[in-house]
């Protein structure tokens, strides 16, 4: 029994299926395979169930993956106990949305590389649910996300707030005759993020509290293209507040000040409840130091 047959079943046991489990441990699937099977051979127990489409956890391998689990994380104190100084190693995928990508993600970088020097980080950008479908499959070790998970399976803990605020152009307000967000969802054409985006539980819960409902949108995967059509003068649009101040403070657009105010979102990083490696622990603490939705400095 090796330390890498403990991982390989513990990848092949807790991912979405083989081919995932085979990348996270930088294995092609046969590799992945052999080295399950001199596990169960080891241990002289069959751990998957191979006779159907996709291999199952037989109760032997259910039975088994808590205490492997475990064994994996005393090994992982041990290595980190006996080279502190490297920190951690191997590779961790962080999974986060567009506005953290414009905002914090460099100072993550920054802080992982002086931190931890020997830990390969891959950023993964994309919308809340697919953040938490691919962090439930296995393809992702954390993910930042507005609002809190539905699914059993992950754990959270709140980190961050971002505050929204309506934007316009002057000359989109010139043109309406209006900056009011209740007419002019009525008559113009809203910009915002697709269904799934965090935001957009922002605006759903703004338009619930007042029975309205969105007349003409156009919906944009990017907050930077949406705010590049806001400050064309193509429709209104609602942002983070710090970022809609600095491009106030250019003359590029103008906070609308009347409408309700918007709730603000709150962020959170989620992980895998079942996942106790150290490496989910230290990345916590790295993300919790250095996130912060100031306004990017690319986009101002």
């Amino acid at each position: 029994m090796t330390l890498k047959q403990l991982e390989a079943f513990y990848w092949a046991a807790t991912c979405l299926n083989f081919s995932v489990a085979a990348d996270r441990c930088h294995l092609s699937v046969s590799s992945l395979s052999k080295r399950v099977a001199e596990l169960e051979t080891s241990l002289g127990v069959q751990l998957f169930d191979r006779s159907g489409r996709r291999a199952e956890l037989t109760a032997q391998g259910e039975q088994m993956l808590p205490r492997i689990r475990e064994l994996l994380r005393v090994a992982a104190e041990l290595q980190q106990s006996a080279g502190q100084s490297r920190g951690l190693q191997g590779r961790c995928r962080v999974g986060l949305g567009e506005l953290s990508g414009l905002t914090w993600l460099p100072r993550l970088v920054r802080q992982t590389a002086i931190r931890h020097p020997e830990l390969q980080l891959e950023p993964y950008v994309d919308i809340g649910q697919v953040l938490e479908q691919r962090l439930e499959d296995g393809e992702l070790d954390l993910a930042v996300i507005a609002g809190p998970s539905s699914r059993s399976s992950l754990a959270s803990e709140r980190i961050a707030q971002v505050d929204f605020v309506w934007v316009a152009s002057e000359s989109f307000i010139d043109q309406t005759g209006t900056d009011d967000p209740r007419r002019l969802m009525a008559e113009q054409l809203l910009l915002s993020l697709p269904v799934g985006a965090g935001g957009t539980r922002v605006l759903d819960q703004w338009l619930a509290t007042r029975g309205m409902a969105v007349n003409r949108r156009l919906v944009c995967n990017s907050w930077g293209a949406v705010v590049g059509m806001v400050a064309e003068g193509l429709g209104f649009a609602f942002m983070p507040r710090q970022w809609a101040e600095a491009l106030e403070a250019r003359g590029v657009l103008q906070i609308l000040k009347k409408g309700g105010a918007l709730e603000p979102l709150h962020y959170v990083v989620q992980w895998r409840r079942d996942d106790a490696r150290l490496l989910i622990t230290e990345m916590r603490d790295v993300i919790k130091d250095v996130i912060e939705f100031q306004a990017p400095r690319c986009l101002v």
